[in-house]
């Protein structure tokens, strides 16, 4: 059965005992307790709150909206008697801004009551009715969460608050793009991150990091209103996202934390105060003073256990060109007698004929920077400056180079330097027996190995079944494995370690404001071309040098460093960390038979890349 408004339904009255007013085109008036349907609307009673006058003609709504009601549905008629409503059609009415309305439940007349056909295209949805998303969940809550600490914003987005999320995602895609332009201007500028200003500066934004990261994690939380979760849901969540907050700060606080000890360190390793006779002179706008080429001395000390003072057993100069980075390296003997000095200098005019040339077998090239230090009345200068600056002088004057600046490190801090890295892989020839006059300690297997710290201290250092020549070929492996794998991704990953140990181990007098041109130039280093070449016998007697011979080897190793790289060892001779001497040999395709030389290492004709000496 169908009612059409329009029909009578008697002249009853509404609530409150007063006559309802009828609607126009509305012949029945609502009885309390009919059985009208619902969504149909309803205008309030006269004289009760809120309610208004009649709505005039000119108010109907033009729509009209069909509402499907259910085949039956009983209610009570003027007499009392059920009634098949069946389905009601209902003109939608437009109401004036601010006119109230009582729904109640029933449809309004843009017919998304509930069980109504869906409204025509172009039907405007009610202003009153708010749409509310799917609630969401403990676990949705906790991803979410998760989701902004990655992506800033995500979870403001989806909690409503779509300008605090685009803000925050704004911000983010700066932030990304800022750190991307600070890393390529970084990558061709290395030596500017060693700077003072910038280290201060980086530690205080990875401060500010971690606060403003923090920040944003709870905010998404609370945005996400967990209040609307069970009991256990907020504790789950809240517990989640806590654990989130400190681990997002985590990262921010070790930042921090690595970049002040590279602060410290740099600051403690390298002086800043210019009363070093041994330093040589900066000028910002040339740091390298017009030349094309830098000289390091490289020192391995042993001054732990039973010794006084320092004995520098390791001495290796690196003379690195200024633009290609291309590196020369020397090895000269530990025990290369009688070194002589510039003679112009004040040890060059107490030792004229040679450092303590009156004694056969003594004046030792490790002995001179202990008598620089024991003998200020030779040696000007301040304690712990003097034995630098005269074994600088010692070598320098030998290879007829200009020694810039010095890097010490203490043999026992080297392997301390070793296992912060994680071991060194190199190339072992023969077994090697360490520990003691007989090596029992323990054995060195030949064949490529990644040896520990200790492993690789006794490596360079051992005597057993071999002689000092040996001893510095495996030395000049040692330094150059650890330049070679001391990549920037292995500093910084272990750079904590690697700077307590430099702390304590290492000593040098590059000045502070020259750290910035030297990691550059290091950066260059790493992708050159190294050359080495060790002045030993049977080309270089330690006990009766040719200071000439010496000096003509070395300017030819420089002038080779820069050329083309190419194989200098005749064909059929293995490459060994012993090769030395001068001369090159032009055919590499004949076959050679080494002769027993003098020495237990084999030895070459020219410097040689240490990639072919230590099998890099």
């Amino acid at each position: 059965m169908t009612m059409h408004l329009g029909q009578d339904s008697g002249d009853l009255t509404g609530d409150g005992g007063k006559r309802r007013t009828g609607r126009r085109g509305s012949g029945r008036e609502a009885q309390p307790g009919t059985g009208e349907a619902q969504g149909a609307p309803d205008t309030p009673a006269a004289g009760a709150p809120g309610a208004g006058p009649a709505e005039g003609p000119e108010q109907a709504a033009e729509a009209t909206t069909q509402v499907r009601k259910p085949a039956k549905e009983t209610g009570q008629d003027g007499s009392g008697q059920a009634r098949d409503t069946g389905r009601v059609q209902v003109s939608g009415q437009a109401t004036e801004p601010g006119r109230a309305t009582r729904g109640s439940g029933r449809a309004t007349g843009s017919g998304r009551g509930p069980g109504a056909e869906p409204a025509p295209p172009g039907t405007p949805a009610s202003p009153d009715r708010p749409r509310f998303a799917k609630p969401m969940t403990t676990g949705s809550i906790i991803g979410w969460t998760l989701l902004s600490a990655i992506l800033p914003g995500a979870a403001h987005l989806r909690a409503g608050r779509r300008r605090t999320g685009y803000i925050l995602l704004g911000a983010f895609g700066v932030l990304l793009v800022t750190a991307l332009v600070g890393g390529l201007i970084l990558a061709g500028n290395a030596g500017f991150a060693t700077r003072d200003g910038f280290l201060l500066a980086g530690a205080i934004l990875a401060g500010a990091g971690a606060l403003c990261w923090f920040l944003v994690v709870l905010s998404s939380y609370v945005s996400l209103r967990p209040n609307r979760l069970t009991g256990r849901g907020q504790i789950i969540s809240g517990v989640a996202a806590g654990v989130l907050c400190v681990s997002v700060m985590a990262p921010f606080a070790l930042t921090a934390s690595t970049v002040l000890t590279a602060k410290e360190t740099v600051n403690v390793l390298f002086p800043s105060v210019h009363d070093d006779l041994t330093t040589t002179t900066y000028k910002p706008e040339d740091p390298w003073n017009g030349r094309d080429r830098v000289n390091f001395l490289l020192i391995g000390g042993d001054g732990a256990g039973n010794r006084e003072g320092v004995r520098t057993d390791s001495m290796t100069v690196a003379s690195v060109h200024v633009t290609t980075g291309n590196t020369a390296m020397f090895s000269l003997p530990r025990n290369l007698q009688h070194v002589r000095f510039n003679p112009t200098g004040p040890l060059g005019k107490h030792f004229p004929n040679g450092f303590m040339s009156e004694l056969p077998n003594g004046g030792l090239l490790n002995e001179v920077w202990q008598y620089g230090e024991e003998h200020p009345e030779v040696v000007p200068g301040k304690n712990g400056t003097r034995g630098p600056r005269a074994l600088m002088d010692a070598i320098g004057y030998t290879l007829n180079l200009k020694i810039d600046y010095y890097a010490l490190v203490n043999m026992f801090g080297f392997a301390h330097l070793v296992d912060a890295i994680g071991g060194l892989k190199i190339r072992v020839d023969n077994d090697v027996k360490w520990g003691g006059h007989f090596g029992t300690a323990g054995t060195i297997k030949a064949g490529y190995q990644n040896l520990s710290g200790e492993e690789a201290l006794w490596y360079g250092r051992s005597r057993v079944d071999s002689d000092d020549f040996s001893r510095m070929a495996r030395q000049r492996c040692v330094i150059g494995a650890f330049a070679k794998q001391a990549t920037p991704q292995v500093v910084l990953t272990n750079f904590t370690k690697i700077a307590t140990v430099a702390k304590q181990m290492a000593k040098t007098n590059i000045p502070r404001e020259m750290l910035e041109h030297i990691t550059d130039l290091a950066v260059r280093v790493k992708d050159a071309k190294i050359t080495s070449l060790q002045f030993v016998p049977p080309d270089f007697w330690p006990g009766s040098p040719d200071w000439q011979k010496i000096r003509a080897a070395a300017a030819k190793a420089l002038r080779q460093s820069t050329q083309p790289s190419r194989r200098a060892l005749a064909a059929g001779v293995t490459a060994s960390p012993g090769a030395s001497g001068s001369t090159p040999t032009p055919a590499p395709t004949r076959t050679a038979t080494v002769r027993p030389s003098q020495t237990p290492t084999q030895n070459g004709k020219a410097a040689k890349s240490l990639d072919e000496l230590c099998g890099f």
